[in-house]
C-alpha cells in the first residue's frame, strides 16, 4: 500500500480522539488515564493518529514535503498500537497503526530515515541483527551446553536481545533448559538462525523486512517446524502475524504460553515460595499486537454510497485476543506471589518506550514512556515489576525507580 491507499481513511477520521486516550469506562484516574507516549509527550495533535491522519492527507492532497519537524512526527510513532485498539471501540473502519507505519515508510523512502536509523539496517543486512555491534557469528554463544534434540518437535527461537545481550543470555538459557527438563524435543536453528525483523517492520522498512522474513521463513521450512516457542514478545508477533501474513504456516506460542499449559498439566511444579508482591506489565506486541492473523481477500463497499463495509466480513483486530491470561495464570500458580493490577492493562496497556527502536533513535521519548509506566507500576505498591519481554525489561530497568523481572526467571527462581 501507499499513503494515496489511506486517503479514504484520512478522510473520514471524525477527530473524536479516542486515539489519545484509553477507552473511557476503563479509566480509572486522570493520572493513567493517556495511551499515546508520543502525543502525551509532546502535547501537539499532529503527534497523535488524529494528527498523523491529517499530516498523511496533506501529503497526498498537497504534496507536503518533510521538513525536520514534520519527519519527528512521522518517526516518532512506537508502533505500540494503542491507538488502534482505542479507535476500534467505536469503529472498524479505520486502521490507525498501519497508517502510522506508512507514513514512516513514506518518509523513509522519500530520504528522511535518521542516522541511527540506517546504521540499524545496515546491521540487519551485514550481521542478520538489528543489535548494533554485534555479529552473526557470536549469535550461538547463549546456547552453548544446551543438549537440544536434533529430532525435535519444537523450534526454540530466542530473538536477537536473548543472543547477544550477556545481562539477558542466562534467562534464555534457563527457559529452553526447562523446557528440555519437562519432555519437550526442543531444537535450535544454530547457524541458520537470525533477526526476524520485526522491528524492522515496525519502523516502516518493509522491503528490508520482506528480505530478511524471506530467509529466515526458508530457514524454518528447511527444518519441517510444526511449533515454534519464542521468549520475545517482538519475535512473536512477526512471528505469530507478520510471517503468517507471508504464508508461514507452523503453530507459534510465547514460551509463557508453553509454561502455563506445561503448569497446568503437572509437568512443571513450583518447590520454592517468592514472598513479594508484583505487578505486571502487557507487551505491546504479545498482548494487543498477540492476536492471530486470519487472512482476508475481500474489498470495501460502501451501503447508499455512505456507510463503509467489507465484503466478506473483514477480521476485526482490536486487541481482544492477545496474551493476556498465560503470564497471569502463572506468576498466580508462584507460591508466595501475590499479583496486583496497574490501572492500564491487558488491551490497554501503556508502552515501555522500546517499540519502533525508538529506545535508540528517539531516546529523549523511550525515557518519558519508560518513566510514565514505572510511576504506575510504583502506584500499587508492588515491589516488582514484572514483564515477559526482554526489550520491555531492558526499557523499564533503564527508567530506574524499581525492580524489574522477566516471568521466565521468576519462574526458574521458584522450581
Amino acid at each position: 500500500m501507499s499513503l494515496t491507499d489511506f486517503k479514504p481513511m484520512q478522510e473520514r477520521c471524525s477527530n473524536c480522539s479516542y486515539c489519545k486516550w484509553i477507552p473511557f469506562d476503563n479509566v480509572k484516574s486522570a493520572r493513567f488515564a493517556e495511551n499515546c507516549p508520543s502525543v502525551c509527550m509532546y502535547n501537539y495533535n499532529t503527534y497523535s493518529a488524529r494528527g498523523r491522519f491529517q499530516a498523511g492527507l496533506a501529503i497526498v492532497n498537497e504534496g507536503l514535503d518533510y521538513d525536520e519537524r514534520f519527519e519527528h512526527v512521522a518517526l516518532s510513532c512506537l508502533d505500540c498500537g494503542s491507538c488502534d485498539v482505542s479507535c476500534k471501540i467505536c469503529r472498524y473502519n479505520l486502521e490507525p497503526l498501519e497508517h502510522n507505519r506508512e507514513l514512516k515508510h513514506d518518509a523513509l523512502i522519500k530520504g528522511h530515515a535518521t542516522g541511527t536509523q540506517k546504521e540499524i539496517i545496515t546491521s540487519l543486512k551485514d550481521q542478520k541483527t538489528m543489535m548494533r555491534g554485534y555479529k552473526k557469528a557470536d549469535r550461538k554463544a547463549w546456547a552453548e551446553g544446551i543438549s537440544f534434540a536434533e529430532d525435535y518437535e519444537v523450534l526454540y527461537f530466542p530473538g536477537c536481545r536473548y543472543s547477544y545481550d550477556e545481562k539477558y543470555r542466562k534467562t534464555a538459557r534457563q527457559s529452553a533448559e526447562i523446557l528440555i527438563n519437562a519432555g519437550v524435543k526442543l531444537g535450535y536453528l544454530g547457524d541458520k538462525d537470525m533477526c526476524c525483523a520485526g522491528r524492522a517492520y515496525q519502523m516502516g522498512y518493509f522491503e528490508d523486512f520482506d528480505v530478511q522474513a524471506d530467509s529466515m521463513i526458508k530457514a524454518i521450512r528447511s527444518e519441517n517446524v510444526k511449533t515454534i516457542v519464542t521468549p520475545c514478545s517482538d519475535c512473536y508477533y512477526s512471528l505469530k502475524r507478520l510471517y503468517s501474513k507471508k504464508g508461514l504456516d507452523v503453530e507459534v506460542l510465547h514460551v509463557v504460553e508453553y509454561l502455563d499449559r506445561l503448569i497446568k498439566n503437572g509437568m512443571i511444579r513450583f518447590n520454592g515460595e517468592i514472598n513479594k508482591v508484583v505487578t505486571y506489565h502487557d507487551p505491546c506486541h504479545l498482548g494487543r499486537q498477540g492476536e492471530p492473523y486470519t487472512e482476508w481477500n475481500g474489498q470495501e463497499k460502501k451501503i447508499l454510497n455512505q456507510i463503509h463495509t467489507w465484503e466478506p466480513r473483514r477480521p476485526r483486530y482490536n486487541g481482544k485476543d492477545g496474551i493476556y491470561d498465560a503470564p497471569r495464570d502463572i506468576l498466580k500458580a508462584i507460591p508466595g506471589l501475590k499479583l496486583v493490577e496497574m490501572e492500564r492493562i491487558r488491551e490497554y496497556s501503556w508502552c515501555c518506550g522500546a517499540g519502533s527502536c525508538i529506545n535508540e533513535t528517539n531516546t529523549e521519548l523511550s525515557e518519558f514512556t519508560a518513566k510514565e509506566r514505572v510511576a504506575e507500576a510504583e502506584a500499587t505498591g508492588a515491589e516488582i515489576l514484572v514483564t515477559a519481554c526482554p526489550w520491555c525489561r531492558s526499557n523499564l530497568e533503564s527508567a530506574g525507580g524499581m525492580e524489574v523481572a522477566d516471568i521466565l526467571d521468576l519462574v526458574k527462581q521458584a522450581m
